[in-house]
């Protein structure tokens, strides 16, 4: 028998969460396509390609198991030295976090390298990542949907400690949401 699991809530966020965390990628460094999981069927679909010359600066995805502000799964960046393939399982350590509103609602994305990289896995924390990574980040995310009339505010960026503060919160909000529903 085959046993196919969803990928939000049949994999779980890793053994040594908060500080390495398994990451589901939905988007590779480098597109325009903008894919997200389908909440229900757990399928990878296409939500749009993004209105303007815009590509992702790294790999997106998110962290099973967990339950963000914005009632979706806790969105990750994925730092590494090649775009990943969509729906791949990767170990990420976590350096810190981006804190936008998006439409109104909280939309934390979680800042983490690729732990078998090892291009990058060298970095611990966001301190050591270039300035400019982190304007281009900023950059993208308050600019990608302006032609679709939609604002993104890209409020700070919180340090290694405020993101494994967000990511017991998500894994906790996910907990109390869906083990009640069970």
């Amino acid at each position: 028998m085959i046993n196919i699991s969803h990928p939000w809530h049949g994999v779980h966020y890793g053994e040594n969460a908060p500080r390495t965390v398994n990451a589901i990628i939905e988007i590779p460094q480098g597109s325009r396509a903008k894919y997200e999981i389908d909440k229900d069927s757990g399928l990878l679909k296409l939500d749009r390609i993004i209105y303007s010359s815009f590509y992702y600066p790294c790999n997106y995805g998110f962290i099973p198991q967990t339950y963000g502000g914005d009632k979706d799964p806790l969105d990750i960046l994925v730092i590494s030295s090649l775009p990943v393939q969509t729906m791949c399982l990767m170990q990420a350590k976590v350096l810190g976090v981006m804190h936008m509103i998006d439409g109104g609602d909280p939309d934390d994305k979680i800042i983490a390298v690729a732990a078998n990289d090892p291009s990058v896995k060298h970095y611990n924390n966001m301190e050591e990542l270039p300035k400019h990574f982190f304007d281009e980040l900023r950059h993208f995310f308050e600019e990608y949907k302006k032609l679709e009339n939609k604002t993104v505010t890209v409020d700070e960026l919180g340090d290694k400690h405020t993101a494994l503060q967000v990511i017991e919160e998500a894994i906790r909000f996910y907990q109390e949401t869906f083990r009640q529903k069970s």
